[in-house]
């Protein structure tokens, strides 16, 4: 039943498309790129237990290097999205080694001064060069390959979701294996998982670079997606809603991105829609209801929901 659910799920996701508006698709390429860094996130917070105030800065690394790479350099868009990926690998990675001695809300605290400083570094005049300081870079919206009959729009949602399904099952793999149980022991009984053998040190690292791995891939994919970066669009209310969108999804779950995704792309719009006077009231409202309905996140309600429709 549950591999039904997926390939209905990616059915769903390849015909839709064809149904909607080139702008309606556009948002729903956003989604799926905000899914892939949540699903970053959570690999880091939902199944490691490290806490990232930060992650919109990993984000900015991965647009920028996408944004950089093809404006200076004439590098192929698709062959950024993999650059922006290790180049968040190696800055998470550094990262995640000082971060070590951190924990809780001291561990939050570093990464949300990562996501406040990282604006400033890219307007440093030193760096407007390759940045384009405050202006940004502009970036020109590729067209589909082969001559594929497809707008712009339609082609970089299906390059995104087919990315975004990679993503998935790697990351699928990696919470069910070896790996995925000594990110879990560390999170749950941190000194039984190292009497027992884990490398702490060594897991919390890596996660974090896998996690920052995801960000990147995903900032790199949004960037090609807006055609545009600035240092502005990478503010902190990114990163708060990057934890946002992890935990009205459902922590330590897969589907949880993709429920938290929609969540950050859409609720904003139709808040917007429902009162231009105070659109963020309307966010906090909705989200509120969310914390009260699904206090676990959507994933999981949907799975107790399903439970008792089995039982």
């Amino acid at each position: 039943m549950r591999m039904a659910g997926v390939i209905v799920t990616i059915a769903v996701l390849v015909a839709l498309p064809f149904f909607i508006s080139d702008y309606r698709t556009f948002q729903f390429t956003q989604a799926i790129v905000y899914a892939i860094v949540l699903l970053g996130l959570n690999l880091l917070t939902g199944y490691n237990g490290q806490i990232s105030l930060g992650h919109g800065a990993f984000y900015a690394v991965g647009a920028y290097t996408a944004a950089i790479l093809m404006e200076h350099f004439g590098v192929p868009y698709w062959a950024t999205v993999p650059a922006a990926g290790l180049v968040c690998f190696g800055f998470g990675f550094l990262f995640g080694l000082p971060a070590l001695r951190l924990h809780g809300h001291y561990l939050a605290l570093a990464t949300f001064a990562l996501a406040v400083a990282t604006p400033q570094v890219l307007k440093v005049k030193h760096l407007e060069a390759w940045t384009g300081g405050v202006q940004g870079i502009v970036i020109i919206k590729p067209d589909p390959p082969f001559g594929l009959p497809l707008s712009q729009d339609r082609w970089l949602y299906f390059f995104t979701l087919a990315v975004a399904m990679l993503l998935f099952l790697a990351a699928w793999n990696l919470v069910r294996g070896r790996a995925g149980r000594a990110m879990v022991a560390l999170r749950d009984h941190p000194i039984a998982a190292e009497a027992m053998g884990v490398n702490g040190a060594m897991v919390k690292s890596t996660v974090f670079g896998i996690s920052a791995l995801y960000t990147g891939i995903g900032g790199a994919l949004g960037a090609i997606a807006v055609q545009f970066v600035a240092p502005d669009s990478f503010g902190t209310f990114l990163s708060i809603s990057f934890v946002v969108g992890i935990v009205v999804g459902g922590l330590a779950t897969l589907s949880g991105a993709i429920w938290g995704a929609l969540f950050i792309q859409f609720v904003p719009n139709v808040a917007d829609q429902i009162s231009k006077a105070a659109p963020w009231a309307i966010y906090g409202a909705v989200l509120l209801v969310f914390i009260y309905v699904a206090p676990g996140g959507v994933a999981y309600l949907l799975s107790r929901v399903w439970g008792k429709l089995r039982g």
